[in-house]
């Protein structure tokens, strides 16, 4: 009996040969029957998952059977389902968002693409976020500019002090925006100066004075191109570029676009080149049909103003910078800091933290020592900081028991409110020394003062030049030294006296380098 069944088919080889070797026929039997076991539940195993299997197809066939039976008797009655009603909603958005011809076409075409399409189907979310996209960006929606030159000098110099040059442009585009009508084309204008002058909040004040909408876009770190072009479709979660966003935020096809940081934008191997991209976006000739990668379809931006703001010149790609009306933005003199001190700053700060303009006075002399010895720069943010500090000392003493009405902190009173001055205005140093010599250098922050020191010693005539000098600065410390062997006896120095004199110039702050053509007199 145990031989006959060990024939099946069911069995393997290795288990017919372990039947084999077993002679006695009742140990025979009972290995067969724990054999026999587990093939039943393998194939018991086996049944029930094609039973589940098969039951989760019959419940799928079920509800399509029934879906189908359901939009057919809609249909018949002339009842719009979930679907239905969806597409028509955005067909009439497609009709009502005023697109070009061609755009139009291509969002009938995806509407029709996500009409057929099954109601679990992944492509129905992309076709929709696609379509609202298109929907969403304002093909036809434009702000009236505010052509009263009176009016939006004065905005201008509401928000600003100084800035005569930029000032002046913004005018003079508005003037001929008046005269030109639409054939004017919109300035592409580049502020570049140093930082905490204004540039960025100057591109919110030029909208506000012809009343277009404002939106900022920070391309500071940026390093990819897709940032700027936006990623394809094929990608899974690809969104429209910075620039496509920016027009959605600003809800009209003629804003003022501010591209902030402009020369902080990086480049990638494998990512492209984003200040490549940006060549489109800001070209008159090319911007009338910018092409975003997401949408592939044309959009004009010739109506936008772009403002674009940089710190220096020099690492913007000289075809971009090209491509731009460059403005310097100089940095503030003490005058100016002064006005702008006395009548943005100081109000907008009391009235930040919620102090009166009578419960804090700050005198001339008290603004011009904070200025000269709690700040150094070429803008007002540090000052605005400080000038935030000096509010939150004195609103302490005025939320405390039994305070005074009124506090004045005068040039004398700064200190006992902000500590000892960070800064020495204007001195070099405290006494003359012999050796020492004071020179002018120009930092990124405006002017400073710079000493120079020279040791002569016993040796050979070699000069020896520390504190790390660029090559320009070493040629003129050779030229100054030409000029004092030339002029030996000039001098009362003995022939010969270089000869046996080694020179050592050293340039303070030696982890700074320094260089510049400026300084062979202040060396001789």
């Amino acid at each position: 009996m145990a031989d006959l069944i060990a024939f099946s088919p069911e069995f393997t080889s290795d288990q017919r040969q372990d039947l084999l070797e077993i002679l006695d026929p009742i140990a025979r039997l009972r290995r067969l029957s724990v054999l026999i076991q587990k093939r039943l539940d393998v194939l018991n195993l086996r049944a029930q998952i094609q039973t589940e299997a098969q039951a989760g197809m019959d419940k799928q066939q079920r509800e399509y059977y029934l879906r189908e039976q359901l939009r057919a008797i809609q249909k018949e009655l002339g009842e719009a389902g979930t679907e239905a009603a969806v597409a028509t909603e955005l067909r009439e958005k497609i009709d009502a968002a005023g697109m070009p011809e061609e755009v139009k076409a291509k969002a009938l075409v995806q509407l029709e693409r996500l009409e057929q399409q099954h109601p679990f189907s992944p492509e129905i979310g992309v076709i929709r976020g696609y379509l609202d996209w298109l929907i969403d960006l304002p093909w036809a929606v434009e702000t009236e500019d505010r052509l009263e030159l009176l009016e939006a000098a004065r905005v201008l110099d509401e928000d600003h002090y100084g800035l005569e040059k930029v000032k002046e442009r913004i005018i003079e585009y508005i003037a001929v925006r008046k005269l030109a009508g639409d054939k004017l084309r919109a300035p592409i204008l580049c502020f570049v100066g140093p930082p905490g002058v204004g540039k960025t909040s100057l591109g919110r004040s030029i909208a506000r004075a012809i009343g277009r909408n404002y939106v900022r876009m920070s391309l500071g770190g940026v390093r990819d191109e897709a940032e700027i072009r936006g990623h394809r479709r094929t990608y899974v979660g690809a969104m429209p570029g910075r620039v496509i966003k920016a027009l959605k935020d600003a809800k009209s096809r003629n804003p003022v676009l501010v591209l902030d940081e402009i020369d902080k934008v990086g480049s990638d191997a494998f990512r492209g080149d984003p200040s490549s991209a940006l060549l489109e976006v800001l070209d008159p000739e090319q911007n009338i049909t910018f092409s975003d990668h997401y949408l592939e379809v044309p959009f004009d931006l010739s109506k936008v103003i772009f403002i674009t703001t940089a710190n220096m010149l020099e690492p913007i790609p000289p075809a971009l910078r090209d491509r731009m009306e460059i403005i310097e933005v100089t940095g503030y003199t003490e005058v100016e800091k002064m006005a702008i001190g006395r009548q943005f700053l100081l109000p907008k700060t009391l009235a930040s933290h919620g102090l009166e303009a009578e419960q804090l006075v700050v005198t001339d002399d008290g603004l011009r020592r904070l200025i000269r010895e709690y700040t150094e720069e070429s803008g007002v943010r540090n000052l605005e900081r400080e000038i935030g500090s000096l509010c939150r000392k004195v609103a302490r003493i005025l939320a405390g028991d039994d305070p005074p009405a009124s506090i004045t902190v005068d040039a004398a009173q700064v200190s006992d409110y902000l500590g000892v001055p960070k800064y020495d205005y204007g001195l070099a140093e405290e006494q003359d020394e012999v050796g020492v010599a004071t020179g002018a250098a120009v930092t990124s922050v405006g002017g400073d003062l710079l000493g120079i020191e020279v040791l002569i010693m016993p040796g050979k005539g070699d000069l020896i030049l520390t504190g790390q000098l660029g090559d320009v600065m070493q040629e003129s410390a050779r030229a100054a030294l030409s000029y004092a062997r030339a002029r030996t006896s000039d001098y009362g120095l003995a022939p010969g006296y270089f000869d046996g004199h080694n020179i050592h110039v050293h340039v303070p702050a030696g982890a700074i380098p320094k260089d510049g053509p400026s300084a062979g007199i202040t060396m001789a």
